[in-house]
């Protein structure tokens, strides 16, 4: 473990409410799309762009728009996520519009990756980003390959974090890496930090 990164700040996107670390901001009693439409409106967001985009997308918009707000962030700045279901949704919706009439309006968000040119797009990112399959949240390889990166010198901060939809659920966990923070950046308080807020 590098000892000078730390985890700057986070977000938490579950069951109807977004925290801000510890802070709950915001909670709705709206399922997926109406609390996601409702945080956007909360939030103050002005990118007419969120509308078309699928539910993963959103919900990465949203939580980059928490940890962002208020803060200089590095053009390159790293994003490094994962999740266990990839884009079974959008996956899903495009299986059933191909009895019908393929929409590249669907089809464009059958990779999961794609949150992550959305995020660099209307936050002008110009970095290094991956997007990994797990079973499970996996703290080492999100650990692993954020101190890579830094190391390298390729990106002077990270997000880094899990964002799931998955069966209209949604469970998001991002975290903002740099040198500035109380908490240093490890597997063992990223994993605290993921479950503590998953209880």
């Amino acid at each position: 473990m590098s000892e000078g990164y730390k985890i700057s700040d986070f977000v938490r996107i579950r069951n109807q409410r977004i925290f801000h670390g510890n802070k709950q901001v915001f909670s709705s009693e709206k399922p997926t799309q109406g609390f996601l439409k409702e945080s956007y409106k909360f939030l103050n967001i002005s990118y007419p762009k969120f509308h078309k985009m699928d539910a993963l997308c959103k919900l990465g918009i949203l939580a980059t728009e928490v940890l962002f707000k208020n803060r200089e962030i590095p053009a390159d700045t790293a994003l490094v996520f994962s999740n266990s279901a990839s884009s079974l949704e959008s996956d899903k919706q495009h299986r059933i519009l191909m009895e019908a009439t393929v929409s590249p309006a669907v089809f464009v968000y059958t990779l999961p990756n794609i949150v992550l040119g959305e995020i660099s797009i209307k936050y002008k990112l110009q970095s290094e980003n991956a997007f990994f399959i797990s079973n499970r949240f996996d703290a080492r390889l999100l650990t692993d390959y954020s101190e890579i990166l830094l190391d390298s010198l390729k990106a002077s901060a990270v997000v880094c974090g899990w964002i799931e939809w998955k069966n209209a659920e949604y469970d998001v966990f991002l975290c903002l890496i740099s040198k500035e923070g109380r908490l240093s950046f490890s597997e063992e308080n990223l994993e605290e930090l993921y479950h503590f807020e998953n209880e």
